[in-house]
C-alpha cells in the first residue's frame, strides 16, 4: 500500500477483536516506532508492551473505558526526559514531539499490519508510572492499545474527516 492511501485510511479503532496480534507484527511495528527520526538524533522514547493478563488488568486501571479493555496489547509510550534535546533559545524540551513522531511510526505500520491503534492521552498518567515501575524522568505520553478491528472492513469504510487545505495551509506568511 502506498503510504498516502495508508494515511488515508488508518483510523482510530475502539473495538478490537480477541485475536492475539502475532509477535511478529508487535516487533514489526516496534522497530518502525524506533527507526523515527528525532532532535539530534537522541531518541528519547521507551516503549513498555503490555500483553499478560496482569499487565492488561493494570492498564485498564489507568483508563476506564469499555471499549478499552477489548484490546489484546497495549504499548505505553514514555518521553525520557533526561534524554531529550532542549532548544538553547528558550530551552523548550523536544520530546514528547519525538515521542510523537514515533508513536504515530507505529499506529501507521500497525494500520499496514492490519492492525487498529488509537492514540489515549486522556489516562492517568501518575498511577500508570507507579504502577508500571517507570523511572524518574521517563513519563507516560500515551497509551496505544493495539488489536485486529472488530469489525475487519472498519479501515476502508470509516471516513476521513480533516478540515479544507486552505484553512490550514499558509504560503510565506499570514
Amino acid at each position: 500500500m502506498q503510504l498516502a492511501d495508508l494515511i488515508r485510511t488508518r483510523c482510530s479503532v475502539r473495538s478490537y477483536s480477541s485475536r492475539a496480534v502475532e509477535k511478529e507484527k508487535t516487533d514489526y511495528i516496534l522497530e518502525a516506532a524506533r527507526l523515527a527520526p528525532s532532535a539530534c538524533n537522541l531518541q528519547p522514547w521507551r516503549f513498555v508492551v503490555v500483553e499478560s493478563p496482569e499487565g492488561r488488568e493494570k492498564i485498564q486501571a489507568c483508563y476506564e473505558r469499555e471499549w478499552f479493555k477489548s484490546a489484546p496489547l497495549y504499548i505505553i509510550v514514555c518521553s525520557d526526559h533526561h534524554h531529550s534535546w532542549k532548544r538553547p533559545f528558550d530551552g523548550k524540551d523536544h520530546a514528547d514531539i519525538d515521542v510523537a513522531i514515533a508513536t504515530e511510526h507505529l499506529c501507521l505500520a500497525a494500520a499496514e499490519q492490519g492492525l487498529g491503534t488509537c492514540w489515549v492521552c486522556h489516562f492517568d498518567a501518575p498511577h500508570c508510572a507507579r504502577i508500571f515501575r517507570l523511572p524518574e524522568g521517563l513519563e507516560p505520553v500515551a497509551l496505544i492499545p493495539v488489536g485486529y478491528p472488530s469489525e475487519p472492513d472498519l479501515f476502508e469504510r470509516t471516513p476521513k474527516k480533516r478540515k479544507p487545505a486552505d484553512e490550514v495551509i499558509v504560503r510565506e506568511s499570514f
